[in-house]
């Protein structure tokens, strides 16, 4: 974790930071300010925010567990602030999430859609699967035609897992207690 900063779980209060840090990256698809606030509320649970000092929002991740495969959390979107890049914050964020939704819910693997152009995040979850060896399977699950507005690259989806400190994450506490 870099100096100075820490993970929290996100609260509504977080929204708009969270909003404008989306839009200051200039390449997450933004969404609705509403939509942020709804997430700071409804996936706290399998969300993070990284925190400065003064306890304001400098990067996030949101996501979700898949209702039909409870086991994976699905990434949503991740962004980092821009005086906050280039320090391992999005790795750090990517493992503190995993790391307490495999304890909390049980996941053990990841999904996350990237389009072939975003270089940033196609090494960071690559680099998550080797840091943790686990398997990671592409495959495109949004062709570039099906979306509304001209030039949409293809979503490639990203399956990371079993991974195995996961799994172990997600046993521990039912042994522990019982």
């Amino acid at each position: 974790m870099p100096e100075g900063l820490k993970l929290d779980a996100p609260r509504v209060e977080d929204g708009a930071a969270i909003w404008r840090i989306a839009r200051d990256s200039r390449v997450l698809d933004l969404n609705s300010s509403y939509s942020y606030l709804l997430w700071c509320r409804d996936f706290a649970a399998t969300s993070v925010v990284a925190r400065d000092g003064d306890g304001e929002p400098v990067g996030f991740i949101t996501g979700y567990v898949r209702p039909r495969h409870p086991r994976t959390l699905v990434v949503w979107q991740v962004a980092v602030d821009h005086g906050q890049r280039g320090r391992g914050l999005a790795a750090a964020m990517l493992d503190g999430l995993t790391t307490r939704a495999a304890e909390e819910l049980g996941i053990d693997g990841i999904e996350t859609t990237i389009t072939p152009d975003n270089t940033a995040s196609n090494r960071l979850f690559t680099s998550y699967a080797e840091r943790h060896g686990a398997p990671v399977r592409r495959e495109v699950l949004f062709e570039g035609a099906l979306f509304p507005e001209e030039g949409h690259e293809p979503e490639v989806l990203y399956r990371i897992g079993p991974v195995p400190a996961l799994a172990s994450a997600a046993t521990a506490p039912a042994a522990a207690g019982g």
